[in-house]
């Protein structure tokens, strides 16, 4: 069994369906974990997606992952709607649901999981590590929500070696 985008980071995943945009965001290529992109081409989307996705679908995906990375930094430019169903239940609950084909259907699904993190004020959590060489995507658990890193031991360590470095640099 392969592990999850999320999962090659050892990272546990979001909550809910916070997790699928998480997973979306952890499928860049990372240089410094000699991590491949899992959607850089149809095959690849497919694997990473259980669905059958061509090329173009993959590329779409890419843009899909540029988009809500900007959304998480704040810093989205107008994007095209995408399409949901709201589905009433017998209950009196309404759900959404995605609609579409392909990388449609994925983009329909990020953005309601997006739309319902937001509501249930679990968005802010979702951020990119800090580490430039990382950019893994994690769910911060602080009480304060104050993480920067996916990991404190490893892109944490590096940082903070390069601060007290920087600052034993100045004082002498």
């Amino acid at each position: 069994m392969s592990l999850s985008p999320t999962e090659r980071f050892r990272l546990a995943p979001a909550p809910d369906g916070l997790q699928v945009v998480q997973d979306l965001l952890n499928t860049r290529a990372i240089d410094a974990y000699d991590l491949p992109d899992l959607i850089a081409d149809g095959r690849s989307a497919s694997a990473t997606w259980g669905t059958s996705l061509s090329d173009t679908d993959a590329a779409a995906l890419r843009i899909l992952r540029s988009d809500v990375e900007a959304a998480i930094a704040g810093d989205m430019a107008a994007q095209p709607a995408v399409r949901v169903e709201l589905v009433p239940g017998t209950d009196g609950t309404v759900r959404l649901s995605p609609t579409g084909t392909g990388s449609d259907r994925i983009a329909s699904q990020i953005w309601s999981e997006v739309l319902l993190a937001q509501q249930a004020d679990t968005w802010r959590r979702l951020k990119r590590c800090k580490n430039e060489a990382c950019g893994s995507a994690f769910y911060d658990r602080s009480r304060n929500n104050s993480g920067v890193w996916h990991d404190v031991k490893t892109c944490g360590n590096i940082a903070n070696l390069r601060a007290s470095r920087a600052r034993k640099k100045t004082q002498n």
